[in-house]
């Protein structure tokens, strides 16, 4: 799986290289998440920009990430999700919980009101 992550103080930006987050790559992916969340950061924006399917183990794989942080009264924000990706957040009411921004400048904006 190709990714970088770039860290700033107590913010991670996870940003996913492949077209999928799905069974094939979403083990990996929780993993990683898993990595992020146990170290010092409050938020994590994960960067969705280049997927364009994700099935329900991607899903899940966000969502783990999204528990770790919330029990340690952080969270994560979502960026770039279009398409059928953006579909499958709204269809599974994820929105409801993980806030889905156009940009990661937009989901620093975001941190900055909280």
């Amino acid at each position: 799986m190709k990714f970088t992550v770039e860290k700033e103080d107590r913010l991670s930006i996870f940003h996913l290289h492949e077209t999928r987050l799905d069974s094939t790559n979403a083990a990996e992916a929780k993993g990683e998440f898993l990595i992020l969340c146990q170290s010092n950061i409050d938020v994590l924006i994960i960067n969705l920009s280049e997927i364009t399917f994700c099935d329900s183990s991607g899903l899940s794989a966000i969502l783990l990430a999204e528990r770790q942080l919330r029990e340690r009264e952080g969270g994560i924000i979502v960026v770039d999700v279009h398409g059928k990706v953006r579909s499958l957040f709204e269809i599974a009411k994820l929105t409801d919980i993980i806030p889905l921004v156009s940009s990661v400048e937009e989901a620093r904006a975001l941190i900055i009101e909280d």
